[in-house]
């Protein structure tokens, strides 16, 4: 079962290495788009091609049928909160949101939805990196998204990471860091964070520079697909 595994990854590495190793120059030759924004787009989306393929290889992996799994990009509408009306001082004000109440909500969307049977199961935030000012903003957005949906699983995908503590260590048990540690005990989010690659992320030490790359490690996606086959089942 393992080697079976094992090969699946060997496409998931080749695409790592082929835009880790091919986007520098591009971004440079580039006209059109900035440099960061290449780079930044071109990382993003990997992550989540990633991201999604992890997902798809886990449920085979349990013996499901992909038939059954889907992704949606569609936006989830978070409903305003009506006990909300109640604070506003301006009787005018709650009366005209109180009229066009179908109109005010927020609209959401994360990198990856997963619908099981078209029901949607999971939510994954994918990044290049994450620091503990970005996850904030995530568990922000997962708590919005858990008033809609309260039995969606959470997880955050990520190259690096810049959380601190050891996130992007290769120990299986991390013990994680204070800072985010503190965040998350102020949301009622189950947060499931996988970082693919080891080694802290150093702002002056970009991944896409030949002298600074990392290696995607088939341990690394292994342990990812134990975390998704855990919350697919």
């Amino acid at each position: 079962m393992k080697n079976n595994l094992v090969k699946k990854f060997i496409p998931i590495i080749d695409a790592y290495n082929a835009l880790l190793k091919g986007i520098e120059p591009e971004a440079k030759s580039s006209k059109e788009r900035a440099y960061g924004g290449i780079i930044r787009a071109g990382k993003g989306k990997l992550v989540e091609s990633i991201g999604k393929e992890l997902i798809k290889i886990s449920w085979e992996d349990l013996g499901r049928d992909l038939s059954r799994l889907s992704f949606s990009s569609k936006i989830v509408k978070v409903p305003i909160n009506r006990s909300y009306l109640a604070r506003i001082k301006s009787r005018e004000v709650r009366d005209y949101i109180r009229e066009n109440i179908k109109d005010f909500y927020y609209p959401l969307k994360s990198d990856i939805h997963l619908f099981v049977d078209n029901e949607f199961k999971m939510v994954v935030e994918c990044k290049s990196y994450t620091e503990n000012a970005m996850l904030k903003r995530i568990l922000v957005d997962f708590t919005l998204l858990k008033q809609v949906y309260p039995n969606l699983k959470f997880v955050l995908l990520q190259l690096e990471s810049q959380l601190g503590g050891d996130y992007s260590s290769g120990k299986v048990v991390k013990y994680g860091s204070p800072s985010t540690h503190t965040l998350l005990s102020y949301f009622d989010i189950d947060l499931n964070i996988i970082t693919l690659l080891e080694g802290e992320r150093k702002v002056a030490q970009p991944i896409h520079k030949p002298q600074f790359f990392k290696q995607l490690k088939i341990r690394a996606l292994l342990e990812a697909v134990n975390v998704f086959k855990e919350l697919l089942e």
